[in-house]
């Protein structure tokens, strides 16, 4: 099968921001395979078509079918997020000796780069390549001091179908002064399909991580070494539904009103490694995460509370998605024990994520037993 053949990219108009700006969608498609639409409104993932196992496709990532839905809450739906991923304590942290001030937007603490983060930026679309891995790249440019944060940030960010059945998220950041980058995707699966009807809690989770961080009650992990999942509701080494566990009465489940908890990988850099497995029985949908990032946050939609409505016009509640969000640890800037997220000048920020889609085999939910297809280019 000639790749080049069977893919192609649609570019449109996908909303007006208020000063008159254009928010622009690329369409990745691949015939008989995935189609990913992409918005420049946060570089975000807005739609993921994926055929189940009797190869009917629908979208299984939450988001709004319109631009209006974006713009009136903040919610993350599969934006790109920055330049700090997940939590900051107290919304400072010392840098070479300096101390740092960000925008404190969660409580006391910075979550997600702030007041106005990358999720809240309208990307700049730099290349499309309709070649035979049909692939869209944007950029943004981070000023200094932009919410706290010192040093110009240069940031790129391709989105690639890199086969039939595989999404690939490529991230580079550069600085002109020492700072700190943490950047990940923030998409809210639902294997089921976004206008299924159906939670995510019959999901079976597997996750490559021995060790999670503990939280306190701001979300801030724990002063103390990262905590063994062995013997706890955390524990996805061999798979697990997400719901079997989730209403323990366990005290990191209570504080983070289910789970919402950094899980620890491989240490970050190289090629991506398997990070984690999201299978769905109904629809034979299999989600594969491989990453290069140190660590994967894991939140079971625990704060959708049915008070903004989403695609199809569907209300999301409590577990109606899950995230799995690779980056850095959380609040690594004040915790010198966790994995650097420092970048200097001259320094190249590198994050890989891949999203491969398999199929399982009718009763083997759970197991490593699937049917792939093919992948071109691997």
């Amino acid at each position: 099968m000639n790749a080049t053949s069977v893919s192609r990219v649609a570019h449109s108009r996908f909303g007006v921001l208020p000063d008159g700006s254009e928010v622009e969608r690329v369409v990745l498609q691949w015939d008989g395979g995935i189609e990913a639409s992409i918005i420049t409104y946060g570089a975000s993932l807005q739609a993921l078509m994926v055929p189940d196992v009797a190869g009917r496709r629908d979208d299984v990532v939450l988001g709004h079918d319109a631009f209006e839905g974006y713009l009136a809450r903040r919610q993350f739906f599969g934006a790109t997020v920055g330049r700090y991923a997940n939590r900051i304590a107290g919304a400072r942290f010392v840098l070479d000796g300096t101390k740092v001030q960000l925008a404190a937007n969660n409580g006391v603490n910075a979550l997600h780069g702030g007041l106005e983060g990358f999720d809240r930026r309208n990307w700049r679309i730099v290349r499309i390549d309709d070649g035979d891995r049909p692939a869209v790249t944007l950029s943004y440019t981070s000023a200094d001091r932009e919410e706290g944060y010192p040093g110009t940030l240069d940031v790129e960010v391709t989105w690639r179908l890199s086969g039939p059945m595989e999404l690939s998220l490529d991230m580079t950041a550069r600085t002109d002064r020492p700072t700190v980058v943490n950047l990940t995707n923030h998409s809210f699966f639902n294997l089921s399909g976004a206008r299924s009807g159906r939670n995510i809690l019959n999901h079976h989770l597997t996750v490559a991580a021995d060790h999670f961080l503990a939280i306190d009650t701001g979300a801030i992990p724990l002063p103390q070494p990262p905590s063994e999942v062995a013997g706890t509701p955390f524990d996805f080494r061999e798979g697990f539904e997400v719901g079997a566990r989730i209403r323990n009465d366990h005290p990191q489940l209570r504080v983070g009103r289910g789970y919402d908890h950094n899980f620890c990988l491989a240490p970050a850099g190289g090629e991506p490694r398997f990070a984690a497995r999201l299978a769905e029985p109904t629809s034979g949908r299999v989600l594969e995460l491989f990453t290069n990032q140190p660590g994967l946050q894991v939140y079971s939609g625990n704060f959708l509370d049915g008070s903004s409505g989403g695609k199809g016009d569907r209300l999301y509640r409590q577990s109606d998605a899950i995230c799995l969000e690779p980056h850095a640890w959380p609040d690594t800037p004040n915790r010198p024990d966790f994995p650097t997220a420092r970048l200097a000048p001259g320094e190249v920020y590198r994050h890989t994520t891949s999203y491969r889609f398999t199929h399982a085999i009718q009763g083997a939910i759970g197991t490593q037993s699937e049917v792939e297809l093919p992948r071109s280019g691997r």
